[in-house]
């Protein structure tokens, strides 16, 4: 292979020319692909992620979370299932404690904490409200923010039937009210007095 950058003949295994140190691995992919291998494009990394405002990274995420077939419906069942998950542990969790907490105290190894550890199981209610909190939002919070999501109206013909909603027409333009500037005013006032000549 003759080397492009100083014209020097190199053997077709070597990765980079001995005399310029000239990729030739790349010129071997360009002339069997007809192609330019793709450079490093620091857009598509964490890098510029971390660099975006929270309201790009909340659009971004949204974005992802449609094309991924996340709805706001399946959001919401997701979160139901948590809380009950979570609820169902917290009740795991407190009736473990409390059963190897009466274990210990009627072994009579608890001299002076009985009143601590018979009230250790307490631990247990907090996921369980936790789990009850993540049901209710799931159950109504959630429920309202679909419902208002799917009552909004984006197309603009289905808007004018409303009578809240109306929207001009094309021929509707004295509704409108009279305008307050123009753009044009003063351009054309000079061809009534051509014509006049």
């Amino acid at each position: 292979m003759i080397c492009p950058r100083c014209a020097s003949e190199q053997s077709d295994e070597l990765k980079f020319c001995k005399a310029c140190g000239a990729n030739l691995e790349a010129v071997r992919y360009v002339l069997d692909n007809r192609e330019i291998p793709a450079g490093f494009d620091w857009s598509k990394t964490w890098v510029a992620d971390m660099f975006l405002s929270q309201a790009e990274q909340k659009r971004r995420k949204r974005q992802i979370e449609l094309q991924s077939g996340i709805t706001p419906e399946e959001k919401r069942r997701t979160e139901i299932k948590a809380g009950v998950i979570t609820a169902a542990t917290g009740s795991g969790v407190a009736l473990l404690l409390y059963f190897l907490m009466q274990g210990i105290i009627l072994s009579g190894r608890a001299a002076g904490s009985e009143e601590i550890l018979s009230r250790l199981w307490i631990a247990g209610v907090i996921p369980i409200f936790v789990g009850i909190a993540l049901i209710i939002n799931g159950v109504f919070v959630s429920r309202k923010q679909v419902d208002n999501r799917e009552n909004l109206v984006t197309d603009p013909k289905s808007l004018a039937g409303h009578p809240d909603n109306r929207t001009l027409g094309v021929g509707d333009i004295d509704l409108a009210g009279p305008a307050t500037f123009s753009v044009t005013e003063g351009t054309t006032k000079h061809l009534d007095k051509l014509d006049n000549k």
